[in-house]
């Protein structure tokens, strides 16, 4: 398989996942063929859903430099929505829309898997932020690849953004977590032995028929060949970008952190997946106010502790990236709560949906507070 595993290490590229939405109500509007009608630069693209609309900065060398890329996309797309009456949010889920009111967007990617997967694929109505690192060696990415799926369950709790869905309080802090799980090929993916071994089983899929190729593989984290990148696919879609700016910075550090393991020889921890899989399901249920299993150890500790000795032990290597102010976004998670968290502050006002996806547009314009 081609690879472009070959440097520089630790460039970062984000990607967020932004709602389309009518200016006055709110709701969800199918409108991204008229707002790529300008557009050539391929850093704003479609998704499943007309009224999904991605948003991709160029590889940076740290997440200074990739949020001033991330800012100004966020402006241009409120910019060219607003022109018609449209405007844009970021969140996990929208609070009160349905997807049965959504067109698939009018690619062959997206129709042939509708096609495949029927209802699973028509009622995926979510909104992630996805995070891409540079990579120099393809044995080292699937190294990185494998020492991440330890980390996920801080990730998702901290970026936990989704308490409701279809105009109803789901009870949980991410209800994206629990609707991408039933697509096929999600969640804590399988380890992998080395780069021929990803080969391999990439290789079986492909020529069973199963997949087209590797991008048909939707887990939480995934070496990414074609663009030299380990991609951390674990968040919601952060509604204030100072907080997608500070997970990105710390995913940076995670994956600077198990590349110099790698060099070193530092073998990885065992863990069994189901494990791994249940710390997933209580990041996704309590968000930060409650506890996961602290592995190796074996033992409960509060999320919120977990996030900071991880945050601690990471922020030498941020530095050494140049990627350490954006950690205040996490400080500010940590100190004032996740999405899930403020949204559900917003709502216990008045019980106000709309309210909650006002606050939401604000924000995300960087004209809020949420």
């Amino acid at each position: 398989m081609e690879h472009h595993f070959t440097g520089p290490s630790y460039t970062i590229g984000i990607e967020e996942e932004l709602m389309i939405v009518d200016g006055e109500s709110f709701e969800l509007v199918n409108a991204i063929e008229s707002l790529l009608e300008d557009e050539s630069d391929g850093q704003i693209k479609p998704e499943l859903m007309e009224s999904v609309l991605e948003i991709a900065t160029l590889p940076a060398p740290n997440t200074a430099e990739a949020g001033a890329q991330l800012r100004a996309l966020r402006h241009r797309v409120r910019d060219t929505a607003g022109l018609r009456g449209l405007t844009v949010g970021s969140a996990g889920t929208h609070p009160f829309a349905l997807w049965e009111d959504q067109r698939i967007a009018a690619r062959s990617r997206y129709r042939e898997l509708v096609s495949a997967l029927r209802f699973v694929a028509r009622q995926e109505l979510i909104f992630g932020l996805h995070v891409h690192v540079g990579l120099d060696d393809p044995d080292k990415a699937i190294h990185v690849a494998n020492g991440m799926r330890v980390h996920l369950p801080v990730l998702l709790a901290l970026s936990a953004n989704s308490p409701f869905w279809r105009g109803d309080g789901t009870g949980l802090a991410s209800t994206r977590l629990p609707i991408f799980r039933a697509f096929p090929r999600v969640g804590v993916p399988p380890p992998y032995r080395d780069w021929a071994d990803y080969e391999r089983q990439i290789e079986f899929m492909v020529s069973s028929g199963v997949m087209e190729d590797y991008t048909y593989l939707w887990y939480d984290v995934r070496p990414h060949p074609k663009l030299g990148t380990v991609e951390i696919r674990a968040c919601d879609a952060q509604t204030r970008v100072e907080h997608t700016l500070g997970l990105a910075a710390l995913i940076q550090a995670m994956v600077k952190e198990l590349a110099e393991h790698y060099d070193a020889g530092t073998h990885l921890g065992e863990y069994p997946w189901q494990m791994l899989d249940e710390n997933r399901w209580l990041a996704a249920r309590h968000g930060l106010d409650g506890e996961l299993v602290d592995l190796p150890s074996n033992e409960r500790i509060a999320t919120k502790a977990l996030a900071r000795r991880l945050l601690d032990r990471l922020r030498e290597h941020a530095q050494d990236l140049g990627s350490a102010d954006e950690l205040d976004g996490i400080e500010d998670l940590l100190a004032r709560g996740n999405g899930a968290a403020r949204q559900l502050v917003v709502y216990e006002a008045n019980h106000d949906l709309r309210e909650v996806m006002g606050e939401i547009v604000a924000a995300t314009s960087g004209d809020g507070e949420s």
